[in-house]
């Protein structure tokens, strides 16, 4: 039996001009989970024999996203388990291959977001879980420390109050620049974040020179990066670089998260193998081969995967 990835991978070899679609819906939008409930369950209160979801694009396309990158290389399963724990990771997959989406949700809610993180309420025999908000705050935010970094500086100034310093971070949230440079824009902030530097010291008085360490991350190069690109303007994103130097480690663009403002909605488009698709879980047909690569003008983040050292 083939799994998703296989399918998915076989219907881009085969497929044709005029229906370039994939066969079958692929984490469609909601979900709804029935309960089998036995004795024991009519004497529950509440009483609630289904779990209904609801606006679950806030994980949706990094549920995709993720399935996508755990199958683009045999090493990153192993790598991930050191920060999501084994049984996540296999039970994961499993759930994908079996087209168990509602479930694979259901595991990323229970096992990795906190329960002030949604809404839940029960409705006549229904567990309610609306996941409606921010899909930073819903997925990225916890990716346990995947993405942590650290930042060492140094004043010259021997008074300074504040003379060693260290800025980490749990997530890489890149903010466009204060003045419009030139070349290009996403490149340069991230440059910013995570090269060395030499600037003057703001702390009140100082007068001296602050001297930023090169950003690191604390638990060696992750396997995927996710840039939260939520502030920056479309006209500011003409040209998305393809790769990026991180910590002396190369990253390639696997794929991105794409906001509608006027929907409140998040689709997402990935590449498979330099074939690149677009993911929609509210559409009826939720996943598409494109004919070139997406437009990143409704863009909310940037994922990209660590190349593979030869």
């Amino acid at each position: 039996m083939k799994t998703l990835f296989e399918e998915i991978k076989a219907s881009i070899k085969n497929n044709y001009n005029q229906d370039r679609s994939f066969w079958r819906p692929v984490l469609p939008w909601g979900g709804v989970f029935t309960i089998k409930a036995g004795r024991k369950a009519v004497s529950c209160t509440p009483l609630y024999v289904e779990i209904r979801l609801k606006n679950t694009c806030t994980i949706d396309g990094f549920l995709m996203l993720l399935y996508v990158i755990l199958n683009e290389n045999e090493n990153f399963p192993r790598e991930l388990s050191l920060h999501f724990g084994r049984e996540f990771v296999d039970c994961f997959l499993y759930l994908m291959d079996t087209y168990s989406f509602t479930t694979v949700k259901l595991l990323w809610i229970w096992d990795k977001m906190e329960k002030q993180q949604y809404k839940s309420e029960v409705h006549k025999a229904s567990l309610i879980i609306d996941l409606f908000g921010n899909e930073h705050d819903n997925f990225t935010k916890n990716l346990e420390n995947l993405m942590s970094t650290i930042q060492e500086s140094y004043c010259s100034n021997w008074r300074c109050p504040t003379r060693v310093q260290e800025d980490q971070r749990r997530t890489i949230n890149i903010n466009p620049p204060q003045e419009i440079p030139h070349g290009n824009l996403i490149r340069l902030a991230v440059n910013e974040l995570f090269c060395s530097k030499i600037e003057l010291c703001e702390e009140h008085g100082c007068g001296g020179l602050r001297e930023f360490s090169q950003r690191v991350f604390c638990h060696g190069a992750p396997p995927f990066v996710v840039l939260n690109m939520q502030h920056w303007k479309s006209e500011d994103l003409a040209y998305v670089p393809y790769y990026l130097d991180l910590s002396d480690h190369k990253y390639l663009l696997e794929g991105a998260t794409l906001f509608n403002k006027e929907e409140h909605h998040y689709s997402a488009a990935f590449q498979i193998g330099g074939h690149w698709m677009h993911y929609d879980g509210l559409r009826n047909v939720n996943l598409i081969l494109l004919n070139k690569p997406p437009e990143f003008l409704l863009l909310s983040s940037l994922v990209y995967i660590r190349a593979t050292e030869k």
